[in-house]
């Protein structure tokens, strides 16, 4: 009867210092909106920053550091998205798994140098709050003087949210 005693202790122990599984990530807002208003990662996750990821050029014939060189607000949008995309599959990671981002945009010389919301939304939910991929970001959009270059127009930076092994 010993060994039986003993076997229930050393387990019940063992459960005690166990580490518990990770409780889900909570985004908080509105179901229609196509951002989060909060998200809660608990304990359990590894952390993943990127750091701000500006556009490819995609138009080499177009004159340098002009908007053409690298897209309207929207390809620019879809371009950065991807480079993203990218890097966290490097860590095994996916846009699904995004908890923050962070949006510049400079202005539009073709809006009167207003930010283009709307052609970087149209670009966003290309790979965010839609029927394939329904995860989404807290968020920030801002409009800056200027990037690192000209012509680029935006700029992203995202953390994102990996549940440990």
């Amino acid at each position: 009867m010993r060994p039986i005693a003993l076997a229930a202790t050393t387990a019940a122990a063992l459960a005690a210092f166990a580490a518990p599984a990770a409780a889900e990530i909570t985004r908080v807002g509105s179901e229609t909106s196509p951002i989060a208003s909060a998200v809660v990662v608990p304990a359990g996750y590894d952390m993943i920053y990127v750091s701000g990821i500006t556009p490819p050029v995609t138009n080499e014939g177009a004159p340098e550091g002009t908007p053409r060189e690298f897209g309207d607000t929207r390809t620019q949008t879809i371009g950065v998205l991807n480079r993203i995309k990218a890097i966290l599959e490097t860590q095994g990671a996916t846009l699904g798994d995004v908890v923050m981002m962070r949006v510049l945009l400079v202005g539009d010389p073709a809006l009167d140098g207003k930010m283009d919301f709307a052609g970087m939304m149209e670009g966003y939910r290309q790979f965010f709050a839609n029927a394939e991929q329904p995860n989404k970001p807290a968020r920030i959009t801002s409009q800056v003087a200027a990037l690192v270059a000209p012509g680029m127009m935006v700029e992203i930076e995202v953390q994102a949210a990996v549940k440990r092994n």
